[in-house]
């Protein structure tokens, strides 16, 4: 009879990261009988109502997920800051509460603001706690919680100046398998296909930027827009007013399940989008030329640091949101398209390398310190 091992996953967004892990923990059965449990938020935002997508996602794997109220510390003041500030005290009885429930016997956190609650409490019910750190430097809630971890797991080799060596290991990005199968593009489509997305919450930004020259966009583009939640009306109501030589060209999708992305990415000739980790881990793997749009007030400045890693392979075009503007936008991506044959497929390899492996690798971390 297989043990049962009881393991936390714990992020405050870690998305395809964390579910590309849980699919590494399922195939590996041959010992262990995995009962996963996943805590974060349940809203996409602070003061959404939209549903994160782990809360979606994860269920339909067998993955238990459990809810923690957690409140962060803001850069910007908000009518949220306060509300948000009230929520920290809370986050730990929270954490507590599920972490007594549940009695794991590893933690594995993918950072964010609601995982260094549940890193601390298992701490102190000496669990033992994995952290992976997505980004090419390093989260605040990630360098905290590497106080109170017994492994380090990097997806970047930038990333090992903000940690201590002795407990850390660069590992990659782990990918999702169907984007993993997603072929190389040898030729462009007719006509070619442009996917637009600001991740699975949407960015009003580059959709606002977007608006203003869809008409243009749609004369020469197939355009697929993951708007998010928040855009998606709109956006539908728009398409309803486009001409109909256009109109059919357009698609619009509020979200798409990151198990069925493989199947956007296929169709992809051109990708705008933003500049996270796992955008960049797939985008790279995919070889498809891409228009990047790094948020800018992220820690670090993280995600233009992800960005440059294309740019410098010739993938992708970077334009920074202080200077984006619906011309400079359209004349990035029209470059793509005449420039196609020379960045398509033009990835970093040693990156790629690194993260079709690294789901494997994260897991067999798990699995060693459930050895000790």
């Amino acid at each position: 009879m297989k043990k049962k091992i009881r393991i936390v996953l714990t992020g405050g967004h870690a998305g395809t990261t964390a579910l590309a892990t849980i699919e590494e923990l399922l195939r590996r059965t041959d010992k262990f009988e995995w009962e996963i449990y996943w805590i974060g938020p349940d809203k996409a935002l602070e003061g959404s109502r939209i549903p994160s997508l782990e809360s979606k996602v994860f269920p339909k794997l067998g993955v238990f997920f459990h809810p923690i109220i957690a409140g962060r510390l803001q850069r910007n003041f908000t009518i949220w800051t306060i509300p948000s500030l009230m929520k920290v005290p809370i986050a730990f009885f929270h954490a507590v509460y599920h972490i007594f429930k549940i009695k794991p016997k590893v933690i594995l956190s993918f950072g964010g603001y609601a995982s260094l609650p549940i890193v601390i409490i298992g701490f102190l019910y000496r669990i033992p706690i994995v952290v992976h750190e997505q980004t090419a430097a390093a989260g605040l809630a990630n360098r905290m919680s590497a106080l109170f971890a017994k492994k380090i797991a990097l997806a970047r080799r930038s990333s090992l100046d903000f940690f201590p060596n002795i407990k850390t290991v660069v590992v990659g990005n782990p990918v999702l398998s169907q984007v993993l199968e997603v072929s190389p593009k040898k030729n462009i489509s007719s006509p070619p296909v442009l996917f637009v997305t600001g991740g699975s919450r949407g960015s009003s930004r580059i959709n606002k930027t977007l608006d203003k020259i869809l008409e243009s966009i749609l004369e020469v583009f197939v355009v697929i827009h993951l708007t998010g939640e928040n855009d998606f009306e709109y956006f539908s109501e728009r398409k309803k007013h486009l001409a109909p030589n256009i109109n059919s060209r357009y698609e619009v999708r509020d979200f798409v399940d990151p198990m069925q992305i493989d199947n956007i990415y296929r169709m992809s000739d051109i990708i705008i989008g933003r500049s996270g980790a796992n955008t960049i881990s797939e985008i790279n793997i995919v070889g498809r030329p891409a228009v990047l749009i790094p948020i800018s007030w992220v820690q670090h400045n993280e995600q233009l640091k992800n960005a440059k890693i294309l740019e410098k392979s010739g993938l992708a075009l970077i334009i920074e949101e202080k200077d984006m503007n619906p011309d400079k936008l359209f004349k990035k991506i029209l470059f793509c398209l005449k420039s196609w044959k020379d960045m398509a497929n033009k990835g970093d390899a040693d990156i790629s390398n690194l993260d079709k492996k690294a789901s494997e690798k994260l897991v067999d971390i798990v699995l060693e310190i459930l050895k000790k």
